[in-house]
């Protein structure tokens, strides 16, 4: 328990050191985003209104509430504000992974993934505001099998903050009136999400401005699909690198076919996921969290921005797999870390290479994104497998093992063995509710 509080408080040190400039990086300054376009959004936001006229706002709604957070800290000025808050949700964060890998079924190793994952993005682990988003994934995902209103609310408003985390239910059960507990997540879920919705449009214009702000879009640098700008631009390709919607970006010919082959690998991996709920026979313990870390890493894989900030989605989710004994993503975690770690070679350290298209900036961007690719193939392989997707089989009570299983992982093979017992024999131990590994 000591070791990793340790270690834990060593790494923040350093990247504290990091972002309050007492240690400099090579590469552009990634504090700037907090003290010029964070606190620019902090100031419109004060005045009743999110901030119609910046297309760098797209966020859902309830990101304003970590953008306006430190001026809970007025005794401090806007960014070391901002720095604080961020590790006081970074311990946090710890202190769900640390109580979790206590529980029967589990093990302390996730606390690990956590602790090396954010260390190894560097100072933009702590100049953005994803880390507290996935922070709140987290803490939804634990819930899910004992709490699963709290699971469903926190859903929901880490959705509102960043939309990643609806992808945390690919693995729910489905709704039905003999899963109550499964039931009560998802009305949960979409009951916060519709109040939270109603609530920011009421008190404050420009609520859903985000849903066009990136309609606009061009193919961001560090993408899988910009490798081939990159590549091209050595071959006389007319293109520009510019700032456009907040990210540096590829303009010119052939960005807009790029991008519709981006959001078509998003659409496939969209179809690969239903298929695989509808193949999917056997939803253990370890459903949940094999599920939200798989969707989230095609959806980020694939997806036409990729800022270095989205490895910490994939951290906080692959160390809740790392968590859960049952879960078989160990390979794809430990490619994801060593991904973080080349991310941030190549932002903030590399950036200019990046931008200039250089061998030492192509050859970064292809080993991070080959990584990524890498990961997400085995991730599908290894969910599509432990859930007998590929067998032949009655798929009727597709979901009601996930219930079953994640009781066992969270309370104990003892105390669950109750809940698996017969319905139809009336003499067996009473049996708990079944939890949901949602």
């Amino acid at each position: 328990m000591h070791l990793p509080v340790v270690v834990w408080a060593a790494t923040r040190a350093v990247l504290l050191l990091c972002v309050t400039k007492v240690l400099v990086l090579p590469g552009p300054d990634v504090t700037s985003d907090i003290s010029v376009i964070y606190q620019g959004w902090y100031e419109i936001l004060k005045t009743g209104t999110f901030p119609l006229d910046d297309v760098t706002w797209q966020y859902p709604p309830a990101a304003a509430l970590p953008v306006l957070g430190p001026g809970l800290l007025p005794f401090l000025d806007y960014t070391p504000a901002f720095f604080t808050l961020v590790l006081v949700v970074d311990a946090a964060g710890l202190a769900l992974f640390l109580r979790a890998g206590r529980r029967p079924g589990n093990r302390p190793l996730g606390a690990w993934v956590w602790i090396v994952g954010v260390a190894l993005l560097g100072p933009t682990a702590y100049a953005r505001y994803d880390l507290m988003v996935t922070a709140v994934a987290v803490a939804a995902l634990f819930a899910a099998a004992r709490r699963p209103r709290v699971a469903g609310a926190l859903v929901a408003f880490g959705a509102l903050l960043k939309v990643w985390p609806v992808l945390l239910l690919c693995g729910a059960a489905c709704p039905s009136p003999r899963r109550r507990r499964a039931r009560a997540l998802w009305l949960s879920a979409t009951g916060t999400a519709a109040g939270l919705t109603v609530f920011f449009v009421a008190v404050a214009p420009g609520a859903l401005a985000f849903v066009t702000f990136q309609r606009d879009r061009g193919t961001e640098i560090e993408s899988l699909g910009a490798l081939v700008f990159h590549i091209a631009r050595h071959f006389g390709w007319s293109g520009e690198v510019l700032l456009n919607y907040g990210s540096v970006e590829f303009l010119g010919p052939g960005v807009p076919l790029v991008s519709a082959l981006a959001l078509a690998l998003s659409l496939t991996a969209l179809g690969w996921l239903l298929l695989w709920r509808l193949r999917a026979r056997e939803f253990g313990a370890a459903t949940l969290c094999d599920a939200a870390f798989t969707a989230t890493l095609l959806f980020t894989t694939t997806s036409r921005v990729i800022s270095p900030q989205y490895m910490l989605w994939l951290v906080g989710l692959a160390g809740v797999c790392m968590t859960v004994r049952a879960s078989r993503q160990a390979l794809p975690t430990v490619l994801v870390l060593l991904a973080t770690g080349v991310t941030l070679l190549e932002f903030p350290v590399s950036f200019t290479h990046v931008v200039a298209s250089d061998l030492r900036g192509v050859a970064l961007l292809a080993l991070r994104n080959g990584l990524l690719v890498a990961a997400s193939l085995i991730a599908c392989r290894r969910l599509w497998a432990a859930t007998g997707a590929g067998r032949p089989g009655n798929t009727s009570g597709r979901g009601g093992g996930t219930e079953r299983d994640a009781v066992i992982a969270q309370r104990g093979p003892a105390e669950a063995a109750l809940t698996s017992a017969p319905p139809s024999r009336p003499s067996a131990a009473p049996a708990h509710k079944p939890a949901t590994d949602a």
